[in-house]
C-alpha cells in the first residue's frame, strides 16, 4: 500500500466561468453569490429560490409508491389499539427515525413501542429471533426505519407467523424484493418520487407528514420533528441536496430553539452553542456522541436521550453519551493503527483489507473511513468471530463498494449498504475466498485509474476581510455531501508561527499571513507538518468564526496544505 495520497486541488470558478444566460437568471444576487451559486449547480432563477428560501417538506409524501397502503394499515392498527413495533437501527439515522416514528404513532394514538436490535448480538437489520420475539409478545405490525429492504427471508417469515410488515428504507435494494405489507423505498424500482437521496429518518418524516394529513396528532406539530430529521440526515452523510437541504434548513431552526431536551444536553456537554448550530457540528460533535452508544454497546442510551423530556434525565443520558465517546476514540485509534499497519504489510494497490478478532466491531467502520480517506482506497476493516466475520467498508467515488458486494453474494450471509459505505457478514470459511474476488473485483475497476482525491474549492483569492464572504457563506447553509462548504485557496502564504497542538499533537496551529493581512488558522490531523514546516505555504481552506475565552476572532479552518513552489516564469 502507498503513503497517504496528495490531493488534487480542483477550483471550480477557474473551469466554471457563469455564462451570459446563467448570469442573467441569478442577476438580483451579488457576484460572489452568484458563482457560488453556480459552482454549485444552481443555473435557474427558480432553482436559486429553493436553494436559498426552502424550508421544510417540498414533496407531498403519498407520490412515494405504497404510502397510501402503508398508512390505511398503520391507521388501522391505530384504530384497533394493535401493539406497533417501530424497528430500526443503531446508527443515528436509525435511532433519529424510530424516536420519530414512535413519537408521530402516539401521538395519533398508536399502542407503539421501539426495538432497536444490538449490533453484537443481533447485526444489523431485521433478524428473525427479534421478530418472534416481538410477535409472542403481541406485536401484529412491524414498521422498519432505515432497514429492511434487503432482509426478504425475514419478512417472509415475518408472513409466516401472520404479522405485517410495512418496510421504509432508504439504502439500495437488492435483487430479491421482501414481500411486505408495503415497501416505502424512494429508490425502489417503479417508485415516481422526485427525490431519490432522503436518508431515513426523511423517510420515516414522509410517513408522518402522510399521517397526519390524515389523522390530526395530540400536542404534537409536524415541524417539531424537524430537529431529529437534520441530525439523521446530516449524520447519514446523504447528499445535503434539494428537499434534504430544504428539510435539515429547517430542522436547525427547531434545533436553535432547544426544545427538546436530550438534543439540548447533547449539544452542552460537545461545546456547541445550539442557538448558531450548524450542519457540520451536527457531523463533527453531536453526531459522533450519539454514534457511540450503539458503537460500544446498545443504542437504548441514544434513543432514551432523543425522546427524554425530562432535562435533569437528559443531561445525565448526555453525559453518559459524551464519556461513551471518548472511550469510542480510544478504541478508534488503536484499531486503526493495526489496521494500518496489516495494510501496509499486506501491500495490494487496489483494496485495504485487515480483520482481528480482538477489533471492536462498533467502531471498525470508523478505522475503515479513515483508511480510505487516507489512502484513497476502499477499505475494509473486520471484527473475526469464532464462525463469522462482521465488516464494515468505505469506498471511494469511483467504486460502488455494494454492488462489489452483490456480486459476492453467493459467498455473504448478509450484506448492504450505498455506494460510498456497506456492511457485510460473511462465514470465516468463505472470507479468504471473498476478499481475493473482491480484490479481483476493485484491480479489474480501478487498475489504469489515476487513484487521487479531490479537493474543491470555489476560487483563488488573497487574504482579505471576509465580511461580503461571510454574508455569502450563511445563504450557502447548510452545507454538506454534495453541497460543500465554501473553500478558497490562497497562495505564498508566510508562516509567523506554527505548533503542533492536541492530546496526541495530532493537530495544526498556524498563524498566516500574505504580508499585509495576518490570520489564525487551525488544521485538523495535519500536526505532521510541523515536523518540517517550510516558510511559506498554499492553503485551501474556510473562514471560520472563533470564540475562545469571550473573544470572536475570525481564523481560517485549513482543509488541506501544499509547500508553496514560486512560478518560474513571473
Amino acid at each position: 500500500m502507498n503513503s497517504p495520497i496528495k490531493k488534487q486541488w480542483i477550483i471550480d470558478s477557474s473551469s466554471k466561468h457563469i455564462p451570459t444566460q446563467v448570469q442573467d437568471e441569478l442577476i438580483e444576487y451579488p457576484l460572489l453569490l452568484r458563482q457560488l451559486l453556480f459552482n454549485r449547480g444552481i443555473t435557474t432563477a427558480e432553482d436559486a429560490r429553493t436553494y436559498l428560501f426552502a424550508k421544510g417538506s417540498l414533496h407531498d409524501p403519498f407520490q412515494l409508491l405504497n404510502m397510501d397502503k402503508a398508512v390505511e394499515r398503520i391507521l388501522r392498527a391505530v384504530d384497533a389499539q394493535e401493539t406497533m413495533i417501530v424497528y430500526g437501527d443503531y446508527d443515528v439515522d436509525g435511532v433519529t427515525a424510530t424516536a420519530l416514528l414512535v413519537e408521530s404513532l402516539k401521538a395519533i394514538g398508536g399502542d407503539v413501542r421501539a426495538y432497536i436490535p444490538n449490533r453484537f448480538d443481533e447485526g444489523y437489520g431485521l433478524n428473525q429471533d427479534a421478530l418472534k420475539t416481538l410477535w409472542e409478545e403481541g406485536a401484529r405490525l412491524v414498521i422498519t426505519v432505515d432497514c429492511g429492504v434487503r432482509s426478504p427471508k425475514e419478512v417472509a417469515y415475518a408472513n409466516e407467523l401472520g404479522m405485517d410488515m410495512i418496510i421504509s428504507d432508504h439504502h439500495e435494494p437488492g435483487g430479491t424484493r421482501p414481500e411486505a405489507f408495503a415497501v416505502i423505498n424512494p429508490k425502489q424500482t417503479g417508485d415516481a418520487y422526485p427525490y431519490r437521496d432522503l436518508a431515513g429518518v426523511g423517510v420515516a418524516f414522509k410517513i408522518a407528514e402522510a399521517l397526519f394529513t390524515k389523522r390530526q396528532p395530540v400536542n404534537l406539530r409536524l415541524e417539531d420533528l424537524l430537529d431529529l430529521v437534520a441530525v439523521g440526515t446530516v449524520a447519514d452523510i446523504v447528499p445535503l441536496t434539494r428537499e434534504n437541504r430544504s428539510l435539515v434548513k429547517a430542522g436547525l431552526e427547531i434545533l436553535a430553539m432547544g426544545k427538546r431536551p436530550g438534543l439540548w444536553s447533547l449539544a452542552q456537554v460537545a461545546g456547541v452553542n445550539i442557538e448558531r448550530i450548524s450542519a457540520e457540528q451536527i457531523g463533527f460533535l453531536l453526531g459522533p456522541r450519539l454514534n457511540a452508544a450503539g458503537r460500544l454497546d446498545t443504542a437504548k442510551l441514544a434513543y432514551e436521550l432523543l425522546v427524554s423530556r425530562d432535562i435533569l434525565e437528559a443531561g445525565r443520558l448526555a453525559q453518559q453519551l459524551d464519556d461513551k465517546n471518548k472511550e469510542r476514540q480510544e478504541i478508534t485509534r488503536l484499531i486503526q493503527e493495526t489496521a494500518e499497519e496489516r495494510a501496509k504489510a499486506d501491500g495490494n494497490d487496489f483494496l485495504i483489507f485487515a480483520a482481528d478478532e480482538n477489533f471492536n466491531e462498533g467502531v471498525v467502520g470508523l478505522a475503515a473511513s479513515r483508511l480510505a480517506e487516507t489512502y484513497f482506497r476502499p477499505a475494509i476493516v473486520a471484527h473475526k468471530g469464532d464462525e463469522e466475520t462482521r465488516a464494515s467498508c468505505r469506498s471511494i467515488p469511483v467504486f460502488h463498494i455494494t454492488r462489489a458486494l452483490d456480486h459476492c453474494a453467493d459467498l455473504l450471509v448478509r450484506h448492504g449498504g450505498h455506494s460510498m459505505a456497506a456492511g457485510f457478514t460473511v462465514r470465516n470459511q468463505n472470507l479468504e475466498e471473498l476478499v481475493a474476488r473482491l480484490r479481483n473485483i476493485a484491480a479489474d475497476q480501478l487498475s489504469g485509474q489515476v487513484l487521487q482525491p479531490e479537493l474543491h474549492a470555489d476560487m483563488e483569492l488573497p487574504l482579505q476581510n471576509p465580511k461580503e464572504i461571510f454574508e455569502a457563506m450563511e445563504k450557502i447553509e447548510p452545507t454538506g455531501e454534495k453541497n460543500p462548504g465554501v473553500r478558497f485557496v490562497s497562495r505564498g502564504l508566510w508562516v509567523k508561527r506554527f505548533s503542533a497542538v492536541g492530546k496526541d499533537k495530532t493537530h495544526l496551529k498556524l498563524q498566516i499571513s500574505d504580508g499585509r493581512t495576518v490570520f489564525d488558522a487551525i488544521a485538523f490531523r495535519m500536526g505532521h507538518w510541523a515536523e518540517n514546516m517550510p516558510s511559506r505555504l498554499d492553503l485551501l481552506y474556510s473562514y471560520d468564526i472563533n470564540t475562545f475565552n469571550g473573544r470572536t476572532t475570525v481564523q481560517l479552518m485549513v482543509r488541506d496544505i501544499q509547500p508553496f513552489e514560486p512560478d518560474p516564469f513571473a
